[in-house]
């Protein structure tokens, strides 16, 4: 016979194992019967099937996989389940489409097989009266103000004020003794152009910092589960966002009675001002308070991302540089040609778009990153309709997430996607001429990114001016690895040397 305590603790193991193996049981029930919960929502007057693929865990389903794993997620689901696979991100069923002829199919039937929504938690931070959030007539309405503010000529008067802002960050940079971290440092610039450039913003140094960790931590918080409650990110996102708005609302009443006084426009949030006049729609404090950290979100955060970058494939590949810089040197704005420069170190004269416009392989490379690394892995739809994809019936009501970074990464057109090449986009190569749907770093149709023409002129005029002014060396043994949730950034920062390349 056991001795009793060695009974007792037969006993108290039998029961601990018990209820762990109950324990597994449930979870595995309770996930079976949340995957039949969502497979019971297929359009039963559809034969096709729904796509393979994994709900994983009731309410949180695939979402922290998403966010830890980045790429690998998708890069992993892609190679089993195909280019069309369903998942549960973020509270909502997803479809996730790879290829060109499923992102044409997507992004040409806006209104009617699909409609913009992005995820509950970036349009309740960002507010209803946004363009990304915005439909129908309220979309069209806010597409033909922000046109206005994205024509040639509002870029062209941006221009020399984007260019004094660029400067005098690369100086900043080269003066820094020791490395400093790109990505933070690009963080920087673009919210400065954002505050300066767009919004004309003059305020201490101290508040910029201040929002600009205010707006990070919005950011940050932008795609998150839609749970309310106390410490949860949506809760950190709104607070963030008001702190945004409470700051912006007397500036926004100084600027509306300054412009009631002045005709000439001086920066983006003057043309939004004219134009919604224009329009016979004058817009309320609220829209212009959304509207203004909108103009944020956009010259913000993924144009930080593709600014990394492009430092980063300019450490890769310092032929790609030479290159450049003899373009450079071709159009009169390479150090060789212009023997001053500014206090600020730079020595590149006042750019035009005419001029930008002339550098075709700056064109070329900054067309490249943008493909080798967008900043966003896709867009965001909604099911108007059941619809097939692949052979698999879209379910209508659910979400579909189309894939611009799978798609640039897989597109046939594309000859040795996985080299950083900028020649494919020249004119020699029959890539960039047949590459309507395997290259959309901007989306696409009529929900195309509005600012697009703004992101590549600052890209150009940051490669023009750290290509004509600065030399650099990566401060770390190896380069970065690339985390690609919620945008493409370096993980723990990509760490550089910056310095003059020619004495001060």
């Amino acid at each position: 016979m056991l001795p009793l305590a060695q009974f007792g603790l037969l006993s108290a193991l039998a029961t601990a194992l018990t209820s762990v193996l109950s324990a597994l049981l449930l979870l595995a029930l309770t996930r079976q019967l949340w995957s039949l919960r969502w497979s019971l929502t297929r359009d039963k007057e559809s034969s096709l099937p729904l796509p393979k693929g994994s709900m994983g865990w009731p309410l949180i389903g695939e979402t922290f996989h998403w966010l830890f794993q980045g790429s690998n997620f998708h890069i992993w689901r892609r190679e089993r389940h195909g280019n069309v696979f369903k998942t549960h991100l973020l509270g909502k069923p997803v479809i996730r489409v790879t290829g060109a002829e499923n992102i044409r199919k997507i992004l040409l039937g806006e209104h009617s097989l699909v409609c913009t929504q992005w995820p509950q938690s970036t349009r309740i931070i960002l507010g209803p009266n946004t363009l990304v959030n915005s439909i129908g007539d309220l979309h069209k309405r806010n597409r033909k103000i922000l046109a206005k503010v994205f024509s040639r000529g509002a870029l062209e008067s941006y221009l020399p004020r984007l260019q004094d802002v660029v400067k005098s960050e690369i100086a900043k940079w080269c003066s820094k003794p020791g490395a400093i971290d790109v990505y933070s440092a690009a963080k920087s610039l673009t919210f400065r152009i954002a505050v300066r450039v767009l919004l004309g913003l003059q305020m201490e140094e101290e508040r910029i910092v201040y929002l600009a960790q205010i707006f990070e931590q919005l950011m940050n918080n932008l795609f998150s589960l839609p749970i309310d409650a106390p410490l949860s990110g949506l809760r950190k996102g709104i607070k963030a966002r008001e702190i945004l708005h409470a700051n912006m609302e007397k500036i926004i009443e100084e600027k509306m009675e300054r412009q009631q006084a002045e005709e000439e426009y001086h920066d983006a949030f003057d043309y939004i001002l004219s134009s919604s006049k224009e329009h016979g729609q004058q817009l309320s404090i609220q829209e212009l308070k959304e509207t203004a950290v909108e103009l944020i979100f956009a010259a913000h955060s993924t144009t930080a991302s593709a600014s990394t970058s492009l430092i980063l494939q300019f450490l890769r590949h310092p032929a790609v540089v030479e290159r450049a810089r003899m373009e450079l040197e071709a159009e009169g704005l390479g150090y060789e040609c212009n023997s001053s420069h500014s206090s600020s170190g730079s020595h590149i004269p006042y750019l035009s778009l005419d001029k930008l416009s002339q550098l075709r392989y700056v064109d070329c490379v900054v067309k490249e990153v943008l493909r080798f690394l967008p900043p966003v892995s896709g867009g965001y739809r909604t099911a108007l309709q059941t619809f097939e994809l692949d052979g698999y019936q879209i379910p209508k009501g659910w979400s579909v997430m189309y894939s611009i970074r799978d798609t640039h990464e897989t597109a046939t057109v594309f000859q040795s996607p996985e080299l950083f090449d900028p020649d494919r986009f020249g004119p020699d190569r029959e890539e960039s001429r047949s590459a309507r749907f395997s290259y959309v770093p901007f989306g696409g149709g009529v929900r195309s990114c509005v600012g697009k023409e703004l992101a590549q002129m600052i890209l150009k005029t940051l490669a023009v001016e750290l290509i004509g002014t600065c030399k650099w060396t990566l401060a770390t043994e190896n380069f970065p690895k690339m985390q690609t949730v919620p945008i493409v950034h370096p993980v723990n920062g990509l760490h550089v040397n910056f310095t003059y390349n020619y004495p001060l």
